[in-house]
């Protein structure tokens, strides 16, 4: 059986967008509490996130628009959100001097954010491995988040674009006018 580059390629970056998503699942998390999750969007899915980037754009910042377009060209999107309960530690690093004040008051552990933050890395490390172009966007992630594509629990998202294409297509991206 033959495959073109089109589909070779393809087929490469789905294979890494799932080694990605492990990669997240098994970074360390403080106290060992895994508030990590993950999803791989192409297809129609990727579209609706796209136009909801788009809305969010159009009534808010322009970038949001243009990384939009950098996604619609990605063959997927990996998206890793972390939910925000915190450890019970009292470490204060959210600012506030208790847990259950911070959450009293709605603020998110800043545990869970390093969390996500190492999970993000782990990933977009993967991606590097296999030399598949990313770029980490937290617009895909804000649009995930008014999508509701996650649980209720998850507060903080972040999207990572994959691409194979002769040139990266987050490279010289077009200004914002």
């Amino acid at each position: 059986m033959m495959y073109n580059s089109k589909e070779s390629e393809k087929s490469a970056v789905k294979h890494v967008a799932e080694m990605m998503a492990a990669a997240a699942r098994t970074a360390p998390k403080a106290c060992g509490v895994d508030l990590i999750q993950t999803m791989i969007l192409d297809g129609e899915d990727k579209d609706k996130l796209t136009a909801t980037m788009r809305e969010i754009g159009a009534a808010r910042d322009k970038f949001f628009i243009r990384d939009a377009n950098n996604v619609d060209v990605c063959h997927c999107i990996v998206l890793i959100g972390a939910g925000v309960a915190p450890r019970g530690l009292n470490c204060g690093l959210c600012g506030i001097g208790k847990c259950e004040d911070a959450e009293k008051d709605g603020i998110a552990c800043a545990l869970s954010v390093t969390d996500i933050g190492i999970a993000v890395g782990s990933a977009v490390s993967k991606a590097m491995d296999h030399r598949i172009d990313n770029r980490v966007l937290y617009t895909a992630g804000m649009a995930t988040l008014k999508l509701k594509l996650f649980p209720g629990d998850i507060k903080i998202c972040f999207g990572i674009g994959l691409s194979t294409t002769g040139k990266n297509v987050f490279f010289d991206r077009a200004p914002i006018e």
